[in-house]
């Protein structure tokens, strides 16, 4: 769990280690694709618009990989950004489909040794405190969180298209349980879009994501 709201881009989402879903990785897992080439950008159609996402894969090769592999499979198609804090970052990655959602999130991938800094615009996994722990959620940072450096998050991208697009994301629901009210992680993973489009209905979504270079 959070220490605190600024440990917001963590996946908060306990029990996953579970060895039902272990063993349901292990027989039905999606085969890999990759590795992502050198540097490749793909586009994000959001409810507010275009936003272009550079990957350098040699800024973080397995999270490059791994991102370029849920891109390429449209995992990320019809996502809500389920974690939207001013000032701070916006989060996705839990696939509208629960069922897809709990067969990828305990696909966890190991660490990359951080070569840039969470700066504004650039893109990192999100993961949980234990190390090799990322799997599908990602974060736009909003701001220079360097603060999240020392912490083992990532860089692999940054947005160089559609960053004004991404500030205008509705962020009005805030931090989630235990320190809010906003979108419970565990709930979007258990209910997949039905919860959200229930509870959380301003939210903004990817409709598609797609490898464009």
């Amino acid at each position: 769990m959070c220490r605190c709201p600024r440990s917001a881009c963590r996946a908060w989402i306990p029990g996953l280690a579970a060895v039902g879903l272990l063993a349901l990785a292990a027989c039905s897992g999606p085969k890999k694709i990759g590795p992502a080439p050198p540097q490749f950008k793909t586009l994000l159609n959001t409810s507010k618009g275009r936003v272009v996402i550079l990957v350098h894969r040699d800024w973080a090769p397995i999270g490059a990989d791994r991102f370029y592999e849920l891109v390429k499979i449209h995992y990320y198609d019809d996502n809500y950004f389920y974690r939207a804090l001013k000032g701070f970052i916006v989060q996705w990655g839990l696939n509208g489909d629960d069922k897809v959602s709990k067969d990828w999130i305990v696909l966890t991938i190991k660490d990359d040794p951080r070569k840039q800094d969470n700066l504004r615009g650039r893109v990192s996994f999100a993961k949980q405190e234990e190390p090799n722990s990322r799997s599908t959620t990602v974060f736009i940072n909003l701001a220079d969180n360097k603060l999240l450096d020392d912490q083992g998050f990532v860089p692999f991208g940054e947005v160089v298209e559609g960053m004004d697009v991404v500030d205008h994301f509705y962020m009005e629901y805030g931090v989630g349980p235990p320190e809010g009210e906003g979108p419970d992680p565990k709930a979007v993973l258990d209910l997949g879009n039905g919860y959200i489009e229930q509870h959380f209905e301003k939210l903004d979504s990817i409709k598609k994501a797609s490898i464009v270079e």
